[in-house]
């Protein structure tokens, strides 16, 4: 199999995956599944914000929350503590479809290893590569998901998790997040956060 053949055998895998999500998003044309089109929405970030990204990264973002909807967040307490344990325990059942994915794809070892770690978020600020796809994601919270958390969270609530996104955000990706449109309320939240 040729590299590029496994490649896309692996965006195909991991987006039939994905296409098995229950839960639904409305685009201006489809409902389509919500998994399916946040993978889609990373691929299409990465793409735009870092062209050369390795291959390995390509592959995780494509697959950085693969069958997220087995693991709903209230089978955890709904507290931090509890939301800590469901995002590590997504992590670890992210990387195990990934893993057996690429595997089938006929990937080396030591590529999967390398995206089984980037999903993990393994050495955030120190590995460019999980840094990079931290940014990517960080980036498509801003373009499509944040107007909505807004909108369903008091604003003192949404401040503290803008604060926490730019912490975990390179220079590079804050001077992109900037020029994304939000609503003028949303950029208000996201002064009073970066100035605090």
């Amino acid at each position: 199999m040729t590299d590029l053949k496994r490649f896309e055998r692996a965006i195909a895998s991991f987006d039939t995956y994905n296409g098995n999500d229950p839960n639904r998003e409305k685009t201006e044309d489809n409902d389509i599944p919500k998994e399916f089109l946040y993978a889609i929405r990373m691929t299409s970030k990465l793409s735009h914000y870092a062209p050369d990204a390795p291959e390995h990264v390509q592959l995780a973002a494509r697959c950085q929350h693969i069958g997220r909807w087995e693991i709903p967040r209230n089978a955890y307490p709904i507290d931090r503590k509890g939301y800590l344990q469901w995002r590590s325990q997504l992590a670890i059942h992210h990387a195990t479809i990934a893993e057996r994915i690429l595997k089938e794809c006929e990937y080396d070892q030591e590529t999967i290893d390398k995206v089984k770690a980037l999903l993990q978020k393994k050495q955030l600020h120190q590995n460019p590569d999980t840094q990079l796809l931290e940014d990517v994601i960080c980036l498509v919270f801003v373009e499509y998901y944040l107007d909505d958390f807004a909108n369903l969270h008091d604003d003192d609530k949404v401040i503290d998790i803008l604060k926490k996104t730019l912490k975990k955000m390179s220079p590079k990706a804050i001077q992109e997040a900037v020029k994304i449109s939000v609503s003028d309320h949303v950029k208000k939240l996201i002064n009073k956060a970066a100035s605090n």
